[in-house]
C-alpha cells in the first residue's frame, strides 16, 4: 500500500487530471498512437503540427487537444497493454494477450507467493504484481543484469515508484531459487527461458503440493520436450498446452469484418499442477520413444528461429529505460 494515500501502489497514478510527469498516450485520426511524458514547458512536435505539453496538464483525460495545424488528438493515460507495447525493451516482450492468459490459467490471486524466472524487459512482471497485489509476493529472477536494470527501470515507471510486492534477483533460477524460497512454500512458478526442462527439479522442489508451474515456450520442439521431461520426473500431473491467436474487427457501420492483421503465434503456454511428496503421477499408457530430440545440446535463441539481441541495443535500451524511470530508482 501507499503509505500517503493508503491505496494500492499505482492506484493514484491512474486516476484524476492529467499531471506534470505523466504519461499520455496521444491518438491521431487515423488511431496511429503517440506516447509522451508530459512536462511543463514541452512542447510535441509532429509534423502535423505542435501544442504544448501545458495545454494538457490539468485537464482530465479524454480531452482532445488541437495542433497548430488543425490537427486532433485524444489524450489519454495507456493501460497496462498499451505501456508493455511501447516502452522500452531489451528481450522480446510477453504480449498482453498471453499475459491474460497466464493470470487466469496459471490462477495468479492476491496474496500468492510467485516466482519468475526470466524477466525479459518486466512486461509480464507488471501484471503478475497487479495479480498479487502490495500483500502478495513476487521474485523475479533473471540472468542477465543489463535485462534486469531494463526491467527495473520500466516496473517502476509503470508504477510510479518501487512495489512492496517484488524483489528482483540476479542469476539461474536453479541455482537462485532456494536461497530467495523455502523448500514447499510457492504457490505458482513462471518460466520464461529456453530450455524450461532443466529446472524441472528446481522447481518441484520449491513448489507447495497442488502448487503451480506455468512455461511459456516458442518452439514445438521445446513444447514436446518439456512435456515428455514433466512426465519422466513423475512428480507433476499430465501437463496441458496452448496457444491463443487474437484478431481484431473493423467496425463501421455495415462493414464489419475481420481485419487483415492479426496477432497470430506469438508463444505456447504449459501447465502442469505439483503432486504431493512422494506421490508419483499415473504414467500415461502411450508414450513417445526415447531419442525423438536430442538430450545434451545447449539450445540458443538462433536455434530457435529468435532474433539475437545486440549487446549495443541492450546498452541503449537499458540507458533509455533508465532515463524515464521515477527519480525513486536513481536513488538506489
Amino acid at each position: 500500500m501507499n503509505p500517503e494515500t493508503s491505496e494500492p501502489v499505482g492506484a493514484p497514478e491512474r486516476r484524476g487530471p492529467l499531471r506534470d510527469g505523466d504519461r499520455v498516450q496521444l491518438t491521431d485520426p487515423k488511431g496511429r498512437h503517440h506516447t509522451i511524458i508530459l512536462g511543463t514547458g514541452k512542447v510535441f512536435h509532429t509534423h502535423r503540427g505542435h501544442f504544448a505539453h501545458d495545454d494538457l496538464i490539468g485537464q482530465p483525460e479524454g480531452t482532445v487537444v488541437t495542433t497548430s495545424a488543425g490537427t486532433a488528438y485524444l489524450a489519454l493515460r495507456p493501460l497496462l497493454s498499451d505501456f508493455v507495447l511501447s516502452m522500452p525493451r531489451g528481450a522480446a516482450v510477453i504480449y498482453p494477450k498471453d499475459a491474460g492468459q497466464i493470470i487466469q490459467y496459471a490462477d495468479i490471486y492476491p496474496g500468492a507467493r510467485v516466482v519468475e524466472a526470466g524477466v525479459g524487459s518486466g512486461a509480464l512482471t507488471m501484471s503478475l504484481l497487479r495479480a498479487v497485489g502490495d500483500h502478495g509476493s513476487l521474485i523475479s529472477i533473471e540472468r542477465r543484469e543489463d535485462f534486469a536494470d531494463i526491467a527495473r527501470a520500466n516496473v517502476e515507471s509503470f508504477f510510479g515508484g518501487q512495489h512492496p510486492a517484488w524483489r528482483l534477483e540476479i542469476g539461474d533460477f536453479a541455482d537462485r531459487i532456494a536461497e530467495v524460497a523455502d523448500r514447499g512454500t510457492v504457490d505458482r512458478i513462471v518460466l520464461d527461458m529456453l530450455a524450461p526442462w532443466e529446472n524441472i527439479e528446481a522447481a518441484a522442489d520449491a513448489l507447495a503440493p497442488g502448487g503451480l508451474l506455468l512455461a511459456y515456450v516458442a518452439t514445438t520442439t521445446q513444447l514436446s520436450r518439456l512435456a515428455e521431461e514433466l512426465r519422466e520426473h513423475g512428480s507433476f500431473t499430465e501437463p496441458q498446452a496452448w496457444e491463443t491467436m487474437m484478431r481484431t474487427w473493423h467496425l463501421e457501420g455495415l462493414a464489419v469484418r475481420p481485419d487483415h492483421r492479426m496477432i497470430g503465434h506469438t508463444g505456447f503456454l504449459l501447465t502442469t499442477r505439483r503432486m504431493a511428496p512422494g506421490v508419483e503421477a499415473p504414467l500415461r499408457h502411450r508414450r513417445p520413444a526415447k531419442g525423438s530430440y536430442p538430450v545434451d545440446e545447449e539450445w540458443t535463441p538462433e536455434d530457435l528461429g529468435e532474433r539475437a539481441v545486440s549487446d549495443k541495443k541492450v546498452r541503449k535500451v537499458r540507458r533509455d529505460a533508465v532515463k524515464a524511470a521515477p527519480d525513486a530508482m536513481e536513488e538506489e
